[in-house]
């Protein structure tokens, strides 16, 4: 499948999530002012004079999913997040096209850059890049940045069942399915949203790994330890349980109220937010059933209508099947609305939630570290003192060099742990202010959205009342 055929596809060619360019707050004001007028006639009844607007507003908001996307997408959180407002980075990943054929085939994707960030060379310049290079700039910045307390921002989950459908699929063909084409929008959709979040960082964004990842366009040294079935992944899998155990079964003492605050607050929220998730995959769902069972009641009528000999009742039934087939893409429409817009940002900030509880069980492993050195000291200068009572002058010296390194090692790691500490706070502060301005625009965008579709549906059966008058 090449990249024309994909963007072919009518039912995801137009989605598309990535930061815009134009001012979000403006296109909220003029939003909000144009669906005011609607809200309050529709509380009065008084829809009729309303129906040229509503048109107007259903077009430029509804007409296309791309729009919608956009515009929740174009929440760029750089005046809030960056040093220096003056840069700007915006990324885009498009174009997924299948290379190779049969089992050993996979997906690249364009990764299109812009910005005056003087870290690039270029201001404008694109690469091509396998799902597996992300995973590996993701493994990259996570060895280096966690141990300091900042949050990576989680790489997109593998698929096995998804990726081997595609794999498999013919090569000029769109692959295999619609279900297909909508897992590689999906997951496309989300490797942007994983470099827009990192680029979003004042630190990360500067990395020589992510700058090489976006602006080098040789193909970059396979991530083998990224495959989904490998050894380095069942070792993988073998220290998440250690961790896991750790997790239970250590309890810190900590010192710093803030964290204990801020460790039940992140539980908590993270809870709320899988519950919304699921809630809004179980709405995404209905919603689709609903699209479905209302293009089954627009045949049906449109059957009865040819069966029907009154002239009046046989043309108000056809004008039924029109509008419950109009209204059919609406609830498609807005189905897809709940997902890209809505579900999707929550099931990121589940995925945002998770590493920063990395980060936080980070601080706890270094934490065990400077204990750990603070107990080997205490034991160093025990043995010095029995050296030292039992005059063996002999081995006193090399007892004192051990309790100079150790002595050294406590410091460093207590260093690294108020290092650690300071960095968590500012990485939270960071990204509350992020999370706010982020689900605020989401929750607005879709709220605008779904008003839209309303007042759409409402026009209408509008323009249906007067043929069933007729009958």
């Amino acid at each position: 499948m090449m990249s024309g055929e994909l963007e072919g596809n009518g039912m995801f060619d137009t989605i598309d999530i990535k930061n815009g360019e134009s001012s979000l707050q403006e296109e909220d004001d003029i939003t909000r002012k144009q669906l005011k007028p609607h809200i309050d006639d529709a509380n009065n009844g008084i829809l009729e004079d309303n129906n040229d607007i509503g048109d107007e507003i259903f077009k430029s908001s509804i007409s296309t999913m791309g729009e919608v996307t956009r515009r929740m997408s174009s929440t760029n959180l750089e005046d809030l997040l960056s040093e220096n407002n003056d840069y700007f980075i915006e990324i885009n990943v498009c174009d997924p096209q299948k290379i190779g054929d049969g089992i050993s085939s996979y997906l690249a994707y364009k990764v299109r850059t812009k910005t005056n960030i003087l870290k690039f060379q270029r201001m404008e310049f694109q690469t091509l890049r396998r799902f597996s290079d992300f995973l590996g700039l993701h493994s990259l910045l996570v060895s280096k940045y966690l141990r300091l307390g900042r949050i990576i921002p989680p790489a997109p989950s593998k698929n096995i069942i998804g990726s081997t459908k595609v794999k498999m699929s013919p090569q000029q063909s769109e692959p295999g399915s619609e279900m297909s084409a909508e897992w590689i929008e999906i997951r496309r959709a989300t490797l942007q949203r994983f470099l827009n979040r990192v680029a979003q960082h004042p630190k990360l964004r500067t990395d020589l790994d992510f700058t090489n990842f976006l602006e080098n366009d040789k193909e970059l040294p396979r991530a083998g330890h990224t495959a989904a079935l490998s050894g380095a992944g069942v070792m993988r899998l073998f220290n998440k349980m250690g961790e896991t155990v750790n997790k239970i079964t250590y309890k810190m003492d900590e010192n710093d109220p803030w964290f204990d605050e801020k460790i039940s607050e992140v539980e908590n929220l993270d809870v709320a937010l899988q519950k919304l998730h699921s809630a809004l995959k179980s709405l995404v769902s209905s919603r689709k059933e609903l699209s479905i069972l209302t293009g089954q009641v627009a045949k049906s009528s449109a059957m009865l209508s040819t069966c029907e000999d009154h002239t009046s009742l046989s043309r108000a039934l056809s004008g039924l099947a029109d509008v419950e087939e109009k209204i059919e893409l609406l609830r498609s429409e807005q189905a897809n609305s709940d997902f890209f817009i809505l579900s999707e940002a929550i099931k990121d900030y589940i995925g945002l939630f998770g590493a920063i509880k990395a980060v936080f069980h980070e601080r706890v492993k270094v934490f065990q570290n400077w204990q750990h050195a603070q107990l080997q000291l205490t034991k160093r200068r025990e043995n010095r003192a029995k050296l030292e009572l039992a005059n063996r002058s002999d081995k006193i010296d090399q007892a004192q060099v051990e309790v100079e390194e150790w002595e050294s090692k406590v410091h460093r790691c207590q260093k690294e742990f108020d290092d650690i500490s300071t960095e968590v706070k500012q990485e939270m502060e960071r990204f509350e202010i992020a999370k706010v301005q982020e689900l605020k625009n989401c929750v607005i965008k879709h709220l605008e959205d779904q008003m839209a579709h309303q007042l759409q549906i409402i026009k209408y059966w509008e323009s249906f009342a007067p043929v069933a008058r007729e009958i």
